[in-house]
């Protein structure tokens, strides 16, 4: 649920607040006065896409603030996914989230105190918030946005029978697009592979081994200084430990042996020069170290010219080699690899061809099984899902219409095709969301023909048949905040009584907000907030307010009939406001 909105710098809005809570509250406002402004900060706050001419020039910048309280049925899984990203739900159990826009069009995301991606704030809407505006109501003509209402309401069994199928169709397609591209394209492939395959001979012949051409530049270059190294090495030797010949030359370990007993001679009169001593055995450890290393390096110097031919000719191979593949050796034993696995992706032996014929099918016959589970299940659902929604409208002043959902079979075009049902039934389309087309269809009264909701039905009736549907949908659960955006327009008298019957019915399980022109609405409201322009100043300015009785009524006098402070129409208020009371109690 959200608790509080804060807007600044948003369209006309230059600062406002409004307070939120449980059950229904509505919007309202002159023509003009911020209203949208109110609704696109929600889209905005929800991760919806950023429009940078909203912002105001001064400060050229808007921030939406809200803070959120979180249903035990998202809480874990929204709290798992903020803590991803670093940010965490506040001790009270509130959500922090805000979003900033800056008139360069720069936006940054912020939830729980932590910089996040603009996505995670669409991740938590897409589980608390659900906007409904006049543009839903187009979508609901698409036969495919149809089809996604007809899977919602069949519930998450059939949602998850649906993402099996749709993940068995595409292993299908992948199967079936790679068995006739390499029907379709033997000759290539054939000569690509021809090509791979004298690569990996000549690569094989060498045999390169990774490093390898850095170790054989380092074994090149001691060959070729080898009597320098050993010069050096006889010298560093012979300095450290002497010849051992006897000559009278002193060498290092010598002299530190002769220092270390002089100063243990006389460590027994002051103990510093006995732990100066204890240090030079540290360096004589470590200088007969050296000397054994030097040895041991000694014995290893080849001055074999025969050894550093061989050096030569391993590097030219290897030369030969980075020539026309690769960088370095590293670089030539990756691309052997892709090699391989480029081979394999090419093969187009008739084995092969024939293996992949048999998974097409296998995964074909899959698919066609699965298709008709789904038809089944929709065509189940779909008796279910007419009945609801037509309980509903008789219920929004539409006594007579009746709504039917059709479900047919796909028609055999272009596309991929499956058996249709039935015996004899020839074929019938398939696409990733099944082998089904859904249609909504509305019978408006007694006598009149089905006719399908983008040429049957009016604003008005359009605007009922969605709230109908939203709420069924309700029943079985949802986001826990729905926003209606003026999807009452086109309506009015008894049927706008009966929407603001049916959103205060919302309400009672779901947050509901309703940016609403019809005072017949706005009645059945928990709390009412109004959004009133202030053009005393250079700038136009809004604001929002909460209304309470008396200020209230004279806002639905204004709305009925323009006339905040006549009499007679705050009385007519009054009486609509007491006639919604008496509803709600119900």
């Amino acid at each position: 649920m959200l608790e509080e909105l804060r807007i600044t710098g948003l369209g006309v809005i230059e600062d406002a607040t409004l307070p939120l809570g449980p059950g229904l509250t509505v919007i309202t406002g002159e023509t003009g006065a911020g209203k949208t402004m109110v609704v696109t900060s929600l889209n905005l706050l929800f991760g919806g896409r950023a429009d940078a001419g909203r912002v105001r020039a001064d400060p050229g910048r808007a921030t939406v603030d809200g803070r959120l309280t979180l249903p035990a049925h998202v809480r874990a899984a929204v709290e798992s996914r903020i803590a991803d990203a670093g940010a965490e739900i506040d001790d009270d159990g509130t959500l922090l989230m805000s979003r900033t826009l800056t008139a360069e069009g720069r936006s940054r995301a912020h939830v729980g105190g932590r910089t996040v991606p603009v996505s995670l704030l669409s991740e938590v809407g897409e589980r608390v918030f659900a906007l409904h505006g006049q543009s839903d109501q187009l979508r609901l003509l698409r036969p495919a946005e149809q089809r996604a209402a007809l899977d919602r309401y069949a519930g998450p069994e059939h949602e998850k029978l649906l993402g099996q199928f749709t993940e068995l169709y595409s292993r299908w397609r992948a199967v079936e697009d790679d068995l006739a591209d390499r029907r379709a394209n033997a000759r290539q492939r054939s000569q690509e592979a021809d090509l791979l395959r004298l690569g990996l001979d000549e690569i094989s012949r060498v045999d390169p081994q990774p490093g390898e051409d850095e170790l054989l530049r380092e074994e090149a270059q001691r060959l070729e200084h080898v009597e320098g190294l050993r010069t050096a090495s006889q010298l560093a030797h012979v300095a450290l430990a002497g010849t051992g010949e006897g000559d009278d030359v002193a060498d290092v370990l010598s002299l530190i042996a002769t220092a270390r007993r002089t100063l243990e001679a006389q460590a027994s009169v002051d103990r510093v020069l006995g732990e100066l001593a204890e240090r030079l055995d540290e360096v004589a450890t470590l200088a007969g170290d050296v000397s054994t290393e030097l040895g041991t390096y000694l014995a290893s110097l080849d001055a074999d010219p025969g050894r550093l031919q061989e050096v030569y000719e391993r590097r030219a191979a290897l030369r030969a080699l980075t020539r026309k593949y690769a960088e370095d050796v590293d670089g030539v034993v990756a691309w052997a690899d892709h090699a391989r696995t480029r081979l394999a992706e090419l093969d187009t032996s008739d084995e092969l061809l024939e293996e992949l014929d048999r998974e097409r099918q296998r995964l074909h016959g899959e698919v066609a099984e699965l298709a008709a589970v789904l038809s089944a299940a929709r065509h189940e659902a779909a008796g279910r899902f007419a009945a609801d929604v037509t309980v509903e409208l008789a219920g929004l002043a539409m006594p007579h219409a009746r709504i039917e959902v059709v479900v047919v079979p796909k028609p055999a075009g272009s596309g991929p095709t499956i058996p249709g049902p039935g015996d004899g039934g020839g074929e019938v389309g398939v696409g990733p969301d099944g082998a089904d087309d859904i249609e909504l269809r509305l019978l408006p009264h007694p006598g009149a023909p089905a006719q399908p909701l983008q040429k049957g039905a009016s604003g008005g009736e359009l605007s009922r048949v969605m709230l109908a549907i939203e709420v069924v949908f309700a029943g079985a659960g949802g986001p826990p905040t729905l926003v209606f955006d003026e999807v009452d327009s086109g309506v009015g008298g008894t049927a706008a009584v009966e929407i603001g019957k049916r959103l205060a019915r919302l309400a009672r399980e779901h947050q509901v907000l309703v940016v609403t022109h019809l005072p017949q609405v706005a009645a059945f409201a928990d709390r009412h907030l109004v959004v009133a322009k202030d053009t005393g100043g250079a700038v136009t300015t809004s604001g929002v307010r909460p209304v309470e009785r008396t200020d209230r009524a004279r806002e639905l006098a204004r709305m009925l009939a323009g006339l905040p402070d006549s009499d007679l129409g705050i009385a007519h208020a009054e009486e609509l406001l007491s006639v919604a009371d008496r509803e709600k109690a119900r």
